[in-house]
């Protein structure tokens, strides 16, 4: 036998242990490689060849370079990865929301408290024309702090979108690359080894990608992976990249939607089947958070504008005719929307078809919330289906002109099978909510009725409060009130100018309530009383002068007793009446404990999606990452084994050469 198998041995043996070394160095200068996995030489032992003596091996060979991969491992830390994204993104939003509910001084509660405290000093000084001033400075100011938060939450909203346009970019930049890189693993398949650099930068590629939005792959047999969305829609394929864009959402042009533009046809995704990933998240804070927020700052501007003009129109301005100028609203609110679906259907000229108009009926009833319009299914055909936008919705069948939470609903033309509208009863409320008195002349601080006790009455009742509740007739009637025995019975006549009497009735007298108990009336107006009435004794109830117009301040103590009054988000009932509610005051500090708990909850769900992100990631690079002492200690491993295949080699040589000089010896 020769030298030559133990020659060949040698170089195998080298050639092996140098593949090993290059493998090792390889993951060395890649060690701070984002996405790297470890790649290894696999060795393999090469076939033995058959001799008299037996099977005489020769050698290694050197199968393959695999890398250390984990499918599941990798999945896993991209859906964390999702996870996390979408709750820092929405967490983000969510502080900047906090704001606009600000506490203290500087924030909207404490502004309606010191405007409606203002009508204290009103009722103090009704005919003081400074004082006046300061009551329409301190309305101005009011409706300016609405629209600053207003515009607060309309700065937020073009934030929102600004980032869903960036990170759209950037995932059209990362499917284009992910598309690219699909077509070289492919063109190199064929040649039945693993391109390891190429499938680590395509993972690479795919977990950026699952910050935005949370993928699904699929392999595909020529070694292409197509990268899915929302549940199956397409956004990679082969060498082929969708786009997504931004587009407005169908419902609510104010607001962005994810868009799918592929074939030419835009697609609009539905935000809530995208799982994951910083564009879910800020769609998420968009369409829910924002909402809710903007909703409740409306429904309180709403409020307190209705609140304040109802009972400023109920009262007499200083204007002349004095006494018998109608009064003026002293606050203008934003309207209501009823905004059609883009997908409903159009005439010839482009007008779409059905149409519907929201009327505000009773501010105080108004909720907080957004309100989807439709064909009733299962109703008949004039009779359609209303969601409440909450959590939980809230649905009911509805026909034209009925009134539900403070709104009446007034179909022009009927909706299609398919038609839809979103109802925002209260969104722009503050937005548009401004001051329409600029006379301090227009604010009605007397009441156009005056109570006054009979100087013969041998009972201790006093007058402790006379409220309008409508306007009496003009001129006035005046309204007398006689008591008819001690238990409190009572009858009330109501007088013409001559005195003749227009209408009548009983009534039995409670302490601390009404005269009379709604929901009955007398010229407008409820009388409470202090005390205890006898027998014989009379109130009178009659119109005020105009000499007494400017002293009286019964229209600003009822303006004043807002500040105490329960006038947000009362409970309607299907008769109309409203009952419930709670004060400007506590409806703000619900607003603010609603967007606080929002953010804290916020908080804790992305530190502990941010952890489940971080050790999903951990698992994945301790199957896959370059340990540096692991590779250390492997590099000295092939060194020596380098080393000991150069020894055979030389002893190989060695013997070679004592063959030659033998044979010419």
């Amino acid at each position: 036998m020769g030298a030559s198998p133990l020659m060949s041995l040698g170089l195998r043996a080298m050639s092996a242990s140098y593949a090993a070394m290059q493998a090792t160095g390889h993951n060395i200068a890649n060690a701070n490689v984002d996405g790297y996995s470890r790649q290894q030489a696999e060795l393999a032992t090469a076939k033995g060849q058959y001799t008299g003596a037996g099977f005489f091996g020769k050698g290694v060979d050197v199968s393959t370079v695999s890398r250390a991969h984990d499918a599941f491992l990798t999945r896993a830390s991209a859906i964390a990865t999702s996870l996390s994204s979408m709750d820092a993104a929405r967490q983000g939003r969510l502080g900047q929301l906090e704001q606009v509910f600000a506490t203290g001084e500087a924030g909207i509660g404490y502004t309606v408290g010191t405007f409606l405290n203002s009508m204290s000093d009103l009722a103090s000084r009704p005919a003081d024309s400074a004082t006046r001033q300061a009551v329409l400075a301190d309305a101005l100011n009011l409706a300016n702090r609405f629209n600053s938060a207003s515009m607060q939450f309309d700065t937020i909203q073009s934030g929102v979108t600004e980032d869903l346009k960036t990170s759209v970019g950037v995932v059209n930049g990362l499917t284009a690359s992910i598309a690219q890189v699909n077509q070289q693993v492919a063109a190199v398949q064929g040649l039945g080894q693993p391109p390891n650099d190429l499938l680590d930068e395509r993972d690479r590629l795919i977990g950026k990608l699952s910050a935005y939005v949370q993928v699904s792959t699929v392999l595909a047999d020529d070694g292409t992976v197509g990268v899915f969305i929302a549940g199956g829609q397409r956004l990679v394929l082969g060498n082929t990249a969708e786009k997504l864009k931004v587009a407005l959402d169908p419902d609510d042009p104010s607001r962005s939607s994810l868009a799918l533009d592929a074939n030419g046809a835009t697609r609009i995704i539905d935000p809530a089947s995208l799982g994951g990933g910083s564009i879910a998240g800020l769609l998420r804070f968009q369409n829910d958070d924002l909402v809710d927020g903007r909703n409740l700052l409306g429904q309180l501007a709403a409020a307190v504008g209705g609140a304040v003009n109802k009972q400023q129109l109920l009262g007499v301005s200083l204007q002349e005719p004095i006494g018998s100028s109608p009064s003026k609203a002293l606050f203008a609110i934003g309207a209501p929307q009823a905004l059609p679906a883009s997908t409903n259907a159009r005439d010839s000229s482009g007008n779409y078809q059905a149409s519907v108009s929201l009327t505000v009926v009773d501010p105080a009833a108004l909720a907080a919330a957004n309100y989807e319009l439709r064909v009733d299914p299962n109703g008949a055909a004039d009779t359609y289906q209303l969601t409440r936008l909450s959590n939980p919705p809230f649905v009911q069948s509805i026909q034209s002109g009925a009134i539900v939470d403070g709104m009446r609903i007034d179909i022009g033309s009927p909706l299609g099978v398919t038609d839809r509208f979103l109802l925002k009863p209260v969104a722009q409320a503050a937005n548009g909510m401004s001051t329409l008195l600029q006379d301090p002349r227009d604010l009605a601080a007397a009441s156009p009725l005056i109570a006054t006790v009979n100087a013969t009455n041998t009972g201790t009742a006093a007058v402790s409060a006379l409220t309008m509740n409508t306007l009496p007739p003009q001129p006035a009637a005046s309204t007398r009130v006689t008591f008819t025995s001690d238990s409190g019975d009572y009858s009330w006549e109501l007088l013409d100018s001559n005195n003749a009497v227009l209408s009548s009735g009983t009534g039995i007298w409670q302490a601390d309530q009404p005269i009379p108990t709604p929901p009955d009336d007398i010229n407008g107006f409820s009388l409470n009383l202090s005390g205890v009435p006898r027998s014989g004794d009379v109130i009178d109830v009659e119109p005020t002068s105009a000499t007494y117009v400017g002293s009286n301040n019964g229209n600003a103590l009822a303006l004043a007793a807002l500040r105490d009054a329960t006038f947000v988000g009362k409970t309607m009932a299907t008769d109309g009446s409203t009952s419930g509610g709670v004060t400007a005051t506590d409806a703000y500090a619900s607003a603010m404990a609603d967007i606080g708990v929002r953010v804290s909850s916020a908080k804790t769900t992305a530190a502990t999606s941010a952890s489940m992100a971080s050790q999903a990631e951990l698992a994945r690079s301790s199957a896959s990452g370059v340990n540096l002492d692991e590779e250390a200690a492997r590099l000295i491993q092939y060194q020596q084994s380098y080393q000991a295949a150069a020894k055979v080699l030389q002893i190989a040589q060695s013997l070679f050469e004592t063959l030659l000089q033998t044979a010419g010896g």
